[in-house]
C-alpha cells in the first residue's frame, strides 16, 4: 500500500470526514499543551497561527489579547474554526482573520507579527526552507514557536501518528535560524503524554532585530 500523499485533497478530505463524523469531539479538543505553556508570559500582540487546522489553538490566542490571522489550506476546518469562534462571541471573533492558504509555498508579509506559530506541520519540500519563510514573518523581538511529531517513536521504535510525514526538527531548526538574529529560548525534544506516542520537537525562537 503507498503512502498517503498529504497535499491540499488528502487534507481536505480528511477535515471533511472528521468534522462530520466527530465534530462534538474535535470541537471539545483542548489548545496545544506547548503553545499555551511557551505563550504564556507573551504580551499579546498579533499572531500567526500557520496550519491553523480547526482553531483551537486561534481560538486560544484570541482568547487571551491576541489579534490572530489564521492559515490553512482546508476549507472545511477553517469553516469549522470559523463557526467556533462566532460561537465564542464578538469579542474573540474579531480578533480573527481566517484564510486559506497553501503553506507549501505561502509565505507572511514580513516581520509583521509579535508570534508566528507552526503546530505538526507537514512539510512537502525542505523543512528549512519552510522554517526560513515562517521565521521572516516575525517582527523584530517577536517570537517563533515550531512544533513537530517524530514520524518514529524513539523508545520503541514504532510509528507514530505522524507516521510517513515530514516535520519541523530540532535540527533542522537550528539549520534555518541564523544565532546572529536569533535567541533560541527551547529547542528539545519533549515526551508526549501518552506513553508509546513519540516524542515532539519543539523551538522556540526570539528574533533579535
Amino acid at each position: 500500500m503507498n503512502p498517503p500523499k498529504f497535499d491540499q485533497d488528502f487534507w481536505e478530505e480528511l477535515w471533511a470526514k472528521t468534522l462530520r463524523d466527530h465534530g462534538d469531539k474535535v470541537a471539545r479538543r483542548s489548545p496545544n499543551a506547548h503553545l499555551m505553556l511557551e505563550a504564556a508570559d507573551l504580551a499579546p500582540g498579533r499572531a500567526l497561527d500557520a496550519g491553523c487546522g480547526h482553531g483551537a489553538e486561534t481560538l486560544w490566542l484570541a482568547a487571551h489579547g491576541w489579534h490572530v490571522t489564521a492559515v490553512d489550506f482546508s476549507a472545511a476546518a477553517l469553516a469549522h474554526g470559523r463557526s467556533l469562534a462566532e460561537a465564542a462571541g464578538a469579542e474573540v471573533a474579531e480578533r480573527i482573520d481566517w484564510a486559506e492558504r497553501d503553506l507549501s509555498h505561502w509565505t507572511a508579509e514580513p516581520r509583521r507579527y509579535d508570534l508566528v506559530v507552526c503546530l505538526y506541520v507537514h512539510v512537502a519540500g525542505s523543512v528549512e526552507e519552510m522554517v526560513a519563510r515562517m521565521a521572516s514573518g516575525v517582527a523584530p523581538g517577536g517570537t517563533l514557536l515550531l512544533v513537530g511529531h517524530r514520524p518514529i517513536d524513539p523508545a520503541t521504535g514504532a510509528a507514530t501518528a505522524a507516521a510517513n510525514q515530514v516535520q519541523v526538527s530540532v535540527e533542522a531548526a537550528r539549520a534555518a535560524l541564523d544565532p546572529r538574529l536569533w535567541e533560541l529560548m527551547v529547542a528539545e525534544e519533549r515526551p508526549r503524554a501518552v506513553a508509546g506516542t513519540g516524542v515532539d520537537a519543539v523551538i522556540r525562537a526570539r528574533r533579535r532585530s
